[in-house]
């Protein structure tokens, strides 16, 4: 090995370092803000505003008349989807100095998460394929797939719900706010719980309004002020302990 190539090995920062913690930490912020944005314009403005429960015929219908919508949300789950496994791969170093373990099994549940919503992508182009046939048995198939596809999302969010219960314990490690932990740990609870209701509750969308507040609530609160702690330590304004 050469003095220039030992010499640059002695500077470069490393792992765990002050200058690393702050630019994964700026990472795992801007991946958030990306998720934020995409995941508003794909759920609420381009899939949400075609789904008519019970109604194959109209679902069809408005998800043909929002056809270049629809599929700009399903890029923008693609983007969520590429945005999840850098948040993953950042918090995983963030965090790794005050437990490597129990960050990278936090990561694996995000990657878990992540792989069932890239799988579920692939019921979105089924519905728009189906619509576009303009068939009486497609519109039937096009609402079965938006259902299937809302379904294997929920699924998917139980393993981002133990993602975010082991982040809270992560944060208390590092010497995070408490109350931020505490509001995750809420979250994460509330994303299991939903799942768990989804399949044994035979009326669920009796009780949707209560469990979407219940997920809501917590979620985005404590990922939107997660997020900006995670922006105050990529600026240097927070530290992490070390472990």
């Amino acid at each position: 090995m050469s003095t220039q190539t030992t010499q640059a090995a002695r500077t470069a920062p490393r792992t765990g370092s002050p200058d690393v913690l702050r630019r994964v930490a700026g990472w795992a912020a801007a991946g958030y803000v990306a998720i934020f944005v995409l995941a508003i314009f794909g759920n609420f403005l381009a899939l949400d505003p075609t789904i008519h429960p019970g109604e194959p015929g109209a679902t069809a219908d408005a998800l043909r008349e929002a056809g270049t919508t629809f599929r700009l949300g399903i890029a923008a789950f693609l983007g969520i989807f590429l945005a999840d496994v850098v948040v993953a791969w950042a918090l995983y170093e963030l965090f790794a100095p005050v437990g490597r373990s129990l960050s990278l099994l936090a990561a694996w549940f995000r990657l878990t998460y992540t792989v069932v919503l890239g799988a579920a992508m692939g019921l979105l182009y089924v519905a728009v394929s189906l619509a576009e046939r303009g068939t009486s048995a497609g519109d039937e198939g096009v609402l079965l797939a938006l259902q299937a596809f809302d379904f294997t999302w929920v699924v998917g969010l139980a393993a981002f719900g133990a993602h975010l219960l082991l982040v809270a314990r992560l944060l208390v490690a590092a010497a995070g706010p408490r109350w931020l932990a505490a509001v995750m740990t809420l979250a994460g609870a509330a994303y299991v719980v939903d799942t768990v209701a989804h399949i044994v509750l035979a009326d669920y969308e009796a009780w949707a309004g209560g469990f979407l507040l219940m997920v809501a609530l917590p979620s985005v609160v404590g990922e939107l002020a997660f997020t900006i702690w995670l922006a105050m330590v990529a600026r240097g304004r927070r530290s992490i302990a070390a472990g």
